[in-house]
């Protein structure tokens, strides 16, 4: 099974991040000396996709102008003789019509934002990354899950152990069966409270989906908060094909969320050559002044 589309959505107005986010998409918000976005680019390319969709809403230009060539930065940088930097503007910036926008004209919720790049994904496989979720691992998520679709044949979704405290924040898994990497699903709930959650598995930002997903969005279900849950459509695709929960490699981190994103900061900057001595110099010196 070859997956080679990945949907962004990207339409979300991160008004947890206000007032950074009045002007600038949160997933533009930088990781170190990455945006949000480009990590989950990155990881879509490593784990072999070859066109990149966007689900974009009002007010996300720059996140068109950061996957495009600025021909005058990149002059600037030629005539000055900067080429390593240069190359590492350039490299990963995708080929031409590799990459597609679609608006989300309505925040009507995640499955919705999916349902507008139905025509652009066609009818094929598909993944869906959140950029909010920004995951640390030896194999890229997205590659994990890739592996596990391969080896079932069916629909992966990216799932970790949560509180039960926090089921209320996710979709959650009704599990037939579990051996302890690939857990196979026979039911879905979107954000159940803690007492009548099936489980603490949950589903965070990274799915692999058949197209027949389509098919149950384009009936316009209302669910969870009023709107078009993701969650909802996947549940009903349950026994006609595959469908397993993977719990991959890595450290998930929900730059969604304020703390989210500080502790994605420091992990990464942890992770640096060029910023880890200092940044544990730094950290250190925190503690023993605490």
């Amino acid at each position: 099974m070859k997956v080679r589309k990945a949907v962004f959505p990207v339409g979300g107005l991160g008004t947890r991040f206000l007032p950074a986010t009045k002007a600038m998409p949160k997933e533009m918000l930088p990781v170190v000396d990455k945006p949000l976005i480009q990590y989950a680019v990155e990881e879509a390319e490593a784990a072999g996709i070859e066109e990149f969709i966007f689900v974009t809403g009002r007010g996300k230009s720059a996140i068109e102008d950061h996957f495009d060539y600025s021909w005058e930065l990149e002059e600037s940088l030629s005539s000055r003789g900067k080429t390593e930097t240069l190359e590492l503007v350039r490299s990963w910036v995708p080929a031409a019509g590799q990459v597609a926008y679609t608006r989300q004209q309505e925040p009507l919720g995640l499955g919705h934002a999916v349902w507008c790049a139905r025509h652009l994904v066609g009818d094929e496989p598909f993944a869906i990354l959140l950029a909010d979720d920004l995951i640390q691992s030896r194999t890229p998520c997205l590659k994990q899950m890739v592996a596990a679709a391969e080896e079932t044949g069916g629909n992966v979704v990216a799932v970790m152990d949560v509180p039960r405290e926090h089921t209320q924040r996710y979709g959650v898994l009704d599990v037939a069966s579990d051996d302890g990497r690939l857990a196979e699903v026979k039911g879905l709930v979107e954000k159940p409270a803690p007492p009548d959650a099936p489980s603490t598995l949950s589903v965070i930002g990274r799915y692999i989906l058949m197209p027949q997903v389509f098919d149950f969005l384009s009936l316009k279900e209302r669910g969870a908060g009023n709107e078009i849950q993701l969650t909802d459509a996947m549940a009903k695709m349950i026994g006609e094909s595959p469908f397993h929960g993977l719990r991959f490699e890595g450290t998930r981190f929900d730059c969604g969320d304020k703390l989210g994103f500080l502790q994605a900061t420091v992990a990464f900057g942890l992770d640096r050559d060029d910023l880890s001595s200092g940044l544990r110099d730094y950290l250190q010196d925190i503690v023993n002044r605490a």
